[in-house]
């Protein structure tokens, strides 16, 4: 039986997407976030849904969890990560959100099914509250925006 390319692609290995936004204010801190259904903090962002791109996906979580509507700015960083045995490998894409105005930082609304809390950190303490993969691909990512570059990086180590 001869396979279409149709069927050919559908048996394909599939991969988790996420998308998240990098938020700075006037000193350079990040925004984290506090969600409520894990122990460590994260930045804004999350899974990316089937038929969605990554962009999208950053915007509808930044929606949904803090309730700002913004388009993302510029990629700042891909990361592809290895499986692990609880975890299928993945990507995750990182796109600049800038500094927030004083109007949308007082329009920030917490998702009270998601978040507990936000704060924003100096780099040099985000490790303090991420984990330390997620602190690497933050550390990558602050330093494409300075340089005006995109970071790729494999299991949140620049290549």
């Amino acid at each position: 039986m001869t396979t279409t390319a149709a069927e050919y692609d559908l048996a394909l290995p599939r991969k988790r997407v996420a998308a998240g936004i990098l938020f700075f204010d006037e000193h350079d801190r990040v925004l984290l976030v506090d969600p409520i259904y894990k122990t460590p903090w994260e930045i804004p962002g999350g899974a990316v849904e089937p038929d969605e791109a990554p962009r999208a996906g950053a915007r509808r979580e930044l929606k949904e969890e803090l309730g700002l509507d913004l388009e993302p700015g510029r990629l700042l960083g891909v990361d592809w990560t290895p499986p692990r045995p609880d975890r299928s490998e993945g990507i995750v894409f990182f796109f600049n959100g800038g500094h927030l105005t004083a109007e949308q930082h007082a329009a920030i609304q917490l998702q009270p099914d998601e978040l507990r809390a936000y704060a924003y950190v100096p780099l040099d303490e985000i490790d303090r509250r991420l984990i330390p993969l997620l602190t690497r691909r933050v550390h990558a990512s602050a330093q494409a925006r300075a340089q005006g570059t995109t970071a790729y990086l494999e299991n949140g180590n620049p290549t």
